[in-house]
């Protein structure tokens, strides 16, 4: 068993169907085999449905790993509409306004992959700039690219097929928006009031890094009780 684990660090596309019921020894970059616990095999029995789902993604030795990326896209599109689905189901059901659903429960989805990788660079990096680099590529791929994308071909779509002009009724983006620069220009003041008195913007010790992370939770908390209150009527603030 472990001479497997050592073997098949890449496995081809059958068998990562089989690791993906497999439940055996880890091995590291260093081929350091670690044992699994009791919590590990329960975690494995109720991820099995969705390990079985990624093993469906081919190796990246296919097609020089063009293959991966082009169905790692059809993934994420038919996720990303599964999740959109639900979400404003769940909205229907509870009455929950869809504005409100795309702040909380969509954008928390979406981010919780770039949330993951974050941390992972600022682990593996000697310096903050791939952990901050990612935040901030990531809102920019998701605003330009994403909406960009989507505008055009809804647009195409609409004329050509519908032979009308692509048009979609905006609420409460202003607001939003407004709230939402306000509240990142303040979490970039944080980081670079720490790298003048802490010398990194990540990290710190004592209270400062308590500190940092409360207060930017805090800014997360009133961006989103902000936009509820003003997207429900409760706060009337026109921009």
């Amino acid at each position: 068993m472990l001479e497997y684990y050592v073997t098949h660090k890449t496995p081809d596309w059958g068998e990562q169907f089989k690791l993906a019921c497999m439940l055996g020894p880890q091995i590291d970059e260093d081929d350091h085999i670690t044992e699994v616990s009791s919590s590990e095999c329960a975690i494995h029995l109720l991820a099995m449905p969705w390990k079985i789902l990624t093993a469906m993604m081919p190796p990246r030795c296919y097609w020089n790993g063009w293959l991966s990326f082009l169905v790692g896209l059809i993934f994420i599109g038919a996720l990303s509409a599964v999740v959109g689905q639900t979400s404003e189901l769940l909205g229907c059901v509870y009455s929950i306004k869809n504005s409100t659903i795309a702040i909380t429960i969509i954008a928390i989805g979406n981010s919780l992959p770039d949330s993951y990788a974050t941390k992972l660079a600022a682990e593996n990096s000697k310096y903050a700039d791939a952990a901050i680099g990612n935040v901030t590529a990531s809102n920019a791929v998701n605003v330009f690219l994403g909406m960009g994308i989507s505008w055009l071909i809804g647009s195409i779509y609409s004329k050509v097929v519908l032979n009308i002009d692509y048009e979609v009724q905006t609420s409460s983006i202003t607001f939003s928006i407004t709230l939402f620069l306000i509240c990142s220009a303040i979490a970039f003041t944080v980081l670079g009031v720490r790298r003048c008195c802490i010398g990194g913007e990540l990290g710190g010790r004592g209270m400062q890094r308590g500190f940092s992370a409360i207060l930017l939770f805090i800014l997360w908390l009133v961006y989103i009780v902000g936009c509820s209150l003003q997207q429900y009527g409760y706060l009337d603030i026109r921009i």
